[in-house]
């Protein structure tokens, strides 16, 4: 085996690996983090099939912009919630 192989092989686990962890993610905020690490290991794959462009967009978009959106979603969402029980 290569070391392209191996590398790459270690790269599509731990991809697997972080995939698994936000289907069956007990919380939402962990679901969310382990969404933030699906987008790095997939960056880290893209920069090693030499995709840089991609590897720079996931990196923007799947590792940061997404999850910030569902973290401050989330966010929002609590505070809504606990407004409407303290209305009551």
């Amino acid at each position: 085996m290569t070391q392209f192989e191996i590398l790459s092989g270690l790269l599509l686990i731990a991809l697997l690996a972080s995939a698994v962890l936000v289907v069956w993610g007990r919380n939402v905020v962990n679901a969310v983090i382990a969404s933030a690490a699906t987008g790095i290991v997939l960056t880290l794959l893209f920069l090693f099939m030499q995709a840089p462009d991609v590897a720079l967009s996931e990196a923007a978009v799947g590792s940061v912009a997404i999850p910030i959106v569902m973290l401050v979603s989330l966010a929002k969402i609590r505070t809504l919630l606990e407004k409407e029980s303290e209305a009551e």
